[in-house]
């Protein structure tokens, strides 16, 4: 499996939620089985085809973590020299030259990508555009809703 870009803010939650997956959820779903158990008959029981259900899946999840652990390549862009380059990790100010718009957005691993709190995914579209460019640089994405001109106004290694 190849390694997996993750901002150290994101292996940590990655983490959490790993240890809550194990030290809460599991034994709540394993206590829920039992308590299924002990009402009889196991084929027409819905509470225990439920638990069996949700430990498949709290299973899964923490199999999944695991795995993007163990292949995460955890970037942390403070310790690194800020030579204005947009890179895995930078926040960057732009501004949208149509719409005299100016937005701010951290680039980040898949996983931790949230729109909503202005952090977006290495791989989409408008982080590849801007991976490599510098402030200043006018860079063209392209969206549904065709191709937007962007203007960089800040790099920031936070």
């Amino acid at each position: 499996m190849n390694q997996i870009p993750m901002t150290l803010r994101g292996a940590e939650k990655l983490r959490e939620e790993l240890e809550e997956l194990k030290t809460v959820r599991r034994p709540r779903i394993i206590a829920a089985i039992a308590e299924a158990r002990e009402h009889g008959d196991l084929k027409e029981n819905a509470e225990y085809h439920a638990a069996r259900e949700e430990q498949g899946f709290c299973e899964g999840r923490i199999q999944e973590i695991e795995a993007k652990l163990s292949n995460a390549q955890v970037i942390d862009v403070t310790k690194m020299p800020n030579n204005g380059r947009v890179i895995f990790g930078a926040t960057v100010s732009v501004l949208n030259l149509d719409s005299e718009e100016e937005s701010t957005w951290r680039i980040v691993g898949d996983d931790e990508a949230d729109y909503k709190q202005n952090l977006i995914s290495v791989n989409s579209p408008m982080a590849r555009g801007l991976i490599g460019k510098e402030a200043d640089d006018v860079v063209v994405i392209k969206t549904p809703g065709g191709d937007v001109e962007y203007e960089i106004l800040k790099v920031e290694y936070l």
